[in-house]
């Protein structure tokens, strides 16, 4: 898992075809991260095609900006997805909201 990303994937919502609809994030503000904020499917394929780093986790309970990370989102294709190896958008051990 990176040690330095630009955000944090907290929950995933998924559309009736299988893709990601939308995911509640925490994005880096500096020394900081945001209050989590909704990002669409196409805003976040034009981040991750920009170079962002996305990691999925949780955010420490009271403890502001500290989280406990997990794998990193990488594109596969036009798929967003935490497994290499993905035929479809799959984030693992995130859970739906």
């Amino acid at each position: 898992m990176p040690t330095k990303f630009d955000g944090v994937i907290e929950a995933v919502r998924y559309a009736s075809d299988g893709k990601i609809l939308k995911v509640r994030a925490y994005e880096r503000r500096g020394p900081t991260f945001s209050d989590h904020v909704l990002i669409e499917r196409p805003a976040l394929l034009e981040r991750l095609k920009n170079g962002k780093t996305y990691v999925i986790g949780r955010r420490t309970e009271f403890l502001g900006s500290t989280f406990e990370t997990g794998a990193k989102l990488i594109l596969v294709g036009d798929f967003i997805t935490t497994n290499p190896g993905a035929n479809r958008d799959l984030l693992e051990a995130v859970p739906v909201f």
